[in-house]
């Protein structure tokens, strides 16, 4: 039994840091996959660089996206995407009356 008190603290180490540093990064990383795929032709988009553009085309053989900018078109891998930054772009906006 004293065996198991002292082995104890550390399986409570492990789940708590399942929970609140192992959990959390994989399903944000399943959201970013799902976002990635379920991008299409005309979104708005912004790059982790912070480059605005729109969706043009994708290119499945490199899992890459063109994306057209003011200056032209620009290919750029699917994970250069900002999830966050582009939803925001998106969301529709929203004006707080005081």
């Amino acid at each position: 039994m004293e065996q198991f008190q002292s082995f104890l603290p550390f399986v409570l180490i492990i789940v708590v840091m399942y929970f609140f540093m192992i959990r959390p990064q994989m399903q944000r990383a399943k959201k970013e996959k799902k976002f990635a795929a379920e991008l299409k032709r005309g979104d708005r988009v912004i790059t982790k660089s912070g480059l605005h553009g729109k969706v043009f085309d994708f290119s499945e053989k490199n899992n890459a996206v063109v994306i057209e900018t003011g200056a032209g078109k620009l290919t750029f891998d699917k994970s250069a995407i900002s999830m966050e930054m582009s939803q925001k772009l998106n969301a529709p906006a929203t004006e707080d009356k005081k």
